[in-house]
């Protein structure tokens, strides 16, 4: 008995169980992908082929696998945080304007602060436009009531840029130069 523990160790028996797994595996892809181009098989589940997994005629969404995350996609993300608090904003002052219980000093003011949010949400635009006229590559701008923060794409930025784009804050929005945060990112 003892030779036969010797002859079938450990290591066989895994290399052999690897290769039942396997050759199951290549059966089941056989069977299943025969005649059916757009077919999910074993082999794509396993990771070993490259081709899409949708058949031409679905849609499973629009999400897609990110491996590291890119100087553009903080921009990105950025301006979508932004779109959604400026949306969300909006959205509140409306419902308010709506209500029926609402009095007309508070309408006022409620119409008083949606030209405020308009006129921030153009200002932002227009830094933006104005810091990329420049020859920055990309350029995020929030506006406050009193306060203006501006992320640049600018690996390179010296004193001289960091005043260039403060006087197109200054001149776009009127605050002033110790109220503006200029910070380039890489």
């Amino acid at each position: 008995m003892k030779k036969f523990n010797v002859i079938i160790g450990k290591r066989q028996i895994i290399i052999s169980s690897l290769v039942l797994i396997l050759g199951i595996a290549v059966y089941l892809n056989w069977q299943f992908a025969a005649g059916d181009e757009g077919a999910i098989s074993v082999m794509d589940i396993l990771g070993a082929s490259s081709k899409s997994q949708t058949s031409p005629g679905q849609n499973y969404g629009e999400a897609e696998l990110v491996s590291t995350p890119k100087i553009n996609d903080y921009f990105t993300q950025a301006r979508l945080d932004k779109k959604n608090s400026h949306d969300e904003a909006a959205e509140d002052i409306n419902k308010l304007l709506s209500s029926s219980e609402i009095t007309g000093d508070q309408k006022a003011t409620a119409t008083t602060q949606a030209l405020k949010i308009t006129e921030m949400n153009e200002q932002e635009t227009s830094i933006e436009n104005q810091v990329k006229a420049k020859g920055f590559e990309d350029c995020v701008a929030y506006v406050e009531a009193d306060r203006v923060n501006v992320t640049v794409k600018a690996p390179d930025m010296n004193a001289q840029q960091a005043a260039q784009i403060k006087d197109i804050i200054i001149g776009t929005t009127g605050i002033s130069a110790s109220n503006i945060v200029v910070t380039p990112i890489q």
